[in-house]
């Protein structure tokens, strides 16, 4: 499945992997709109979906991954580090479910700004 995620200064797919749980349930919740929030070199904002945490939930992610906050009900996009990283580490505030992966350069969510509106669609979708 892929995703667009858009704010005022731009815009980026990303590819989820449909098979887990979270990334369903995110599905049936999509076309959404929410504020985003910056935390250091990350990028997150409600979804009004709530999950559980799954088995393989990650708090250290790669640049670019996109993470379900279970805790905050929320999708979490890090492009660098985060004011609990260590080093260059993307550190999550908490384990994470992994949903995918963001398609082309995670820098560009250094344009987000904490307050601009978000909108999540599916790419393929017709609105």
């Amino acid at each position: 499945m892929q995703i667009r995620i858009s704010w005022p200064a731009g815009n980026i797919t990303a590819t989820l992997d449909d098979g887990t749980p979270t990334a369903q349930a995110l599905a049936k919740a999509l076309p959404l709109a929410s504020t985003a929030h910056t935390w250091g070199e990350e990028v997150y904002f409600d979804t009004g979906v709530s999950v559980s945490r799954e088995t393989d939930a990650r708090q250290v992610v790669e640049p670019g991954t996109v993470a379900f906050w279970t805790d905050g009900d929320a999708l979490a996009l890090p492009y660098g580090p985060t004011p609990i990283s260590r080093g260059a580490e993307c550190r999550l505030a908490s384990p994470c479910n992994i949903l995918g992966r963001l398609d082309g350069d995670a820098r560009s969510l250094a344009t987000v700004r904490d307050g601009d509106p978000v909108r999540v669609e599916c790419v393929n979708a017709q609105d």
